[in-house]
């Protein structure tokens, strides 16, 4: 049955307990049990769970122990039954010796909430002891003279009981000359004396024997016997005295072994054995017999164990002087031990929690720490301490306990773990001080976003990269651990020239690495703008996004554009026109050409890469503008043909040309008349273009070679016909040499008609040229026309001539 006292209290207390917070919770009484000794092991002493106000299977679930200080665990928790039990046969003589009450104090930890619940369990004493008397048999020797009524103290017995199984009653064995008288002291011990009746005589009986018997007052009775031998002498007329009838020594604990505590002196002034007195001890308990040692001579008294004033605080003894006849004298000796500092603090860690997430609140519970010190008074003052520096402090419990909470809110960023010593110092000269570490895990929370190394990022790309390259990493790093700091990156959704960003780039979610899905174009766009976000995994998870530009760097991969001259549609050749009174420097045309590039890549340069006139034109470097470059003479062909290239800066640089005619005349019907051979071919993108162009080419110069043939056939024909007339004396004789057409008639004729064929590789565009007959150097005079014979060259010849001309120009 459980009994709850209240605990004595007063104001000051209470203000203490007040102005430390404690009083929410402490509380104010005690479980109290009752158990008897030598019990047997899970013997039942009390319902611990109703007395908590707990279900027995709580007691598991919210780590109900027992706590104690110092000792071996004398009782235990049934969590099935929910009492409290002993845990082995418990001995009240062991644990209390004579105290009046055994009390057994220990607490209860309720783990979950930190809250302590102290216990008393009071040991009921049983008749487990017999009274002891120290000795089997003790001896005294009496003169004969001795008067009645001298009385003769007797040793104590002793019963470890206590309470009515205590020793209470000395009995003494009949004689006729010795009876008991019990004294009563004043601590209520018995202190047995024999009284002598009546005078002895030697002669009579020498030796007397007697029994004492002490007894307890248990059911059933125990009882102990001593043996008393009384030696009848001869007459001693002086016992020994004591100089002091009580003897005084404090000292100190840590005195040597073998050092001289105190002198007892007793004198006789008989003569003799009668005056010679030897001293021991008398009625002294066991225990300090085996402490200290007396020297039956001198009277010393020193130690021979060590002294301990955690156990003795004062030894008590009773030293008796007897001389040669038998004459006796008792004083009492009481050594008074002096506590001093040898005894450090003892630190038990009663419960601790080794990890603690970084968010708990302030005022969480890290650990449950008893202190105790046995020593005494300052010496066994103790406070309690740990570094000021730590997010931490001790609060004071009841009992000499403390708990560790903490200060505010933890962040494992900053520390991830504690190593908390905690010291426990009592105010002893000097201090004694003893430490324990306390090693706190602080254990993570997703608390931390990722954060990028930089605020922004940009970075530079040549265009037509290619697909699948990576271009660009980002990191980002989570200040938190594990799960929590494990990061992931992920593309913010947008649209690129109406195509989502993800057809664009990807990104690794698990390094961060850019990748290309495309061959970016500098003239689609110049740079991309996107957001690029990292997740942790923690729970929940957290994120952050940092933007990133991404520009492209432009690559000469594209070729000067012709913008100026354009080729017509209508199949015609665009003609510029260029009068013949043109003066050098005249501006005919300017070539107009663009770069989709950029930077050097698009500046761009002309040159004149073909002329059918060389040094008749000039092109601007810069400015692609097409200028006479002398005046302009009768002799120049009407049509002029100009190649111009443009070529740009990059590298390898890229070009474009374009074929400018310029026509030099200035009438136009005169430029009307001649644009006929300027057509170009009906179908310039033909890809055959350049074979029809080779075949008529071969075919007009077959023609022409079998019309040479023909007419130096023809000539050598007449030829051999004027000789054959000169031989026959014919009437040719009087025709002029200047009729004829000659050798030199024939090779200006080769010469009107040679043409040029011009032909690219690269290109389906073919260029001939057929320059204008020259008739200067074949006209054959008014004269020979008008004075024509039938050797002469005859109209028909010239109207073949003129037809073999227009079916050149219409190629």
């Amino acid at each position: 049955m459980a009994i709850w006292v209240k605990l004595p209290c007063c104001s000051g207390l209470v203000f203490l307990f007040l102005f430390l917070g404690l009083l929410v919770e402490a509380w104010a009484g005690k479980i109290r049990y009752s158990v008897p000794e030598e019990t047997d092991e899970g013997f039942f002493v009390g319902n611990i769970s109703k007395d908590l106000g707990l279900q027995p299977q709580e007691l598991a679930e919210r780590g109900v122990r027992i706590v104690s200080r110092g000792r071996t665990q004398l009782f235990a928790l049934n969590p099935r039954s929910g009492s409290l039990v002993t845990a082995g046969r418990i001995d009240r003589e062991e644990l209390c010796a004579q105290s009046a009450r055994c009390l057994v104090s220990f607490n209860i930890l309720v783990e979950d909430k930190m809250k302590l619940f102290p216990v008393e369990v009071e040991i009921i004493d049983i008749n487990d002891n017999s009274p002891q008397f120290q000795l089997e048999e003790v001896e005294f020797k009496m003169n004969e003279i001795t008067t009645p009524g001298t009385r003769i103290p007797l040793p104590f017995g002793q019963d470890l009981d206590v309470g009515i199984n205590s020793l209470q009653s000395y009995q003494l064995s009949s004689n006729a000359h010795f009876s008991l008288d019990v004294q009563q002291g004043a601590d209520g011990s018995q202190h047995p004396e024999m009284v002598l009746q009546s005078p002895l005589d030697r002669e009579e009986e020498a030796v007397h024997h007697l029994l004492l018997t002490a007894s307890d007052g248990g059911n059933p009775v125990h009882s102990g016997t001593l043996h008393i031998r009384v030696q009848v002498v001869d007459a001693n007329d002086n016992p020994p005295v004591f100089t002091q009838a009580q003897y005084h020594m404090s000292i100190p604990e840590n005195v040597p072994l073998g050092t001289q505590l105190l002198i007892v002196k007793a004198t006789d002034p008989d003569e003799g054995a009668n005056g010679e007195v030897t001293y021991s001890f008398h009625n002294i308990d066991h225990k300090v017999a085996q402490i200290f040692q007396l020297d039956s001579y001198t009277g010393e008294i020193s130690n021979k164990e060590p002294l301990d004033f955690e156990e003795y605080k004062i030894y008590p003894m009773e030293i008796q002087a007897q001389d040669g006849a038998g004459l006796m004298a008792r004083t009492k000796v009481l050594i008074n031990v002096l506590d001093i500092n040898d005894n450090a603090p003892e630190v038990t860690i009663t419960s601790v929690t080794m990890a603690v997430p970084e968010n708990f609140p302030p005022a969480t519970i890290i650990a449950l720490i008893s202190v105790h010190d046995q020593d005494s008074g300052e010496n066994g003052h103790i406070t309690c301490s740990i570094p000021g520096k730590l997010p931490f402090k001790l609060e004071t419990l009841v009992d000499n306990y403390y708990r560790l909470v903490t200060e505010r809110t933890l962040d494992r960023e900053l520390t991830s773990r504690y190593n908390i010593t905690v010291t426990a110092t009592d105010q002893g000269t000097p201090a004694l001080s003893t430490e324990t570490n306390i090693s706190l895990q602080v254990t993570d929370i997703n608390d931390n976003h990722p954060a990028f190394t930089k605020d922004s990022y940009f970075t530079y790309i040549p265009e037509n990269n290619p697909r699948g390259a990576s271009i660009f990493s980002v990191t980002a790093h989570d200040a938190d651990s594990d799960e929590n700091a494990r990061v992931t990156y992920s593309l913010e959704e947008d649209t690129l020239l109406g195509a989502p960003l993800s057809s664009y780039l990807s990104i690794n979610s698990g390094t961060g690495v850019l990748y290309a899905l495309r061959s970016f174009d500098y003239e689609q766009f110049r740079e991309l703008q996107l957001r690029v976000t990292a997740h942790d995994s923690g729970d929940p998870p957290l994120s952050s996004n940092v933007s990133l530009s991404i520009f492209l760097l432009d690559q000469n991969d594209n070729a000067p554009e012709i913008l100026y001259p354009t080729l017509p549609n209508d199949g015609s050749t665009g003609v510029e026109l260029a009068p013949r009174s043109a003066e050098p420097g005249y501006l005919v045309t300017k070539v107009v050409a663009v770069d989709r590039d950029s930077g050097q890549n698009a500046w761009l340069s002309y040159r004149l890469l073909k002329a059918s006139e060389p040094g008749l034109f000039a092109v601007g470097l810069h400015t692609g503008e097409v200028r006479t470059a002398r005046a302009l003479l009768d002799r120049d062909a009407l049509k002029q043909s100009l190649v111009v290239a443009v070529q740009d800066h990059g590298q390898p640089p890229l070009s474009a040309t374009v074929t400018l005619t310029v026509a030099v005349a200035d009438s136009i019907p005169e430029i009307l008349a001649d644009l006929g051979s300027l057509e170009p071919s009906a179908n310039p993108d033909d890809p055959s273009l350049t074979l029809y162009l080779v075949v008529a080419v071969a075919a007009v110069s077959c023609v022409f070679l079998a019309f040479v043939i023909v007419l130096l056939a023809l000539r050598l024909r007449r030829w051999h016909r004027s000789r054959l007339l000169q031989a026959s004396g014919g009437g040719l004789v009087g025709v002029p040499a200047s009729h004829f057409v000659g050798v030199d008639g024939v090779r200006a004729f080769l010469q009107t008609y040679s043409h040029e064929v011009s032909l690219t590789a690269d290109s389906r565009k073919s260029h001939l040229i057929f320059p204008q007959p020259n008739y200067a150097d074949t006209l054959i005079s008014q004269e020979s026309c008008e004075k024509s014979e039938p050797l002469l060259v005859t109209q028909d010849l010239l109207e073949d001539k003129k037809e073999a001309f227009s079916q050149v120009n219409s190629l």
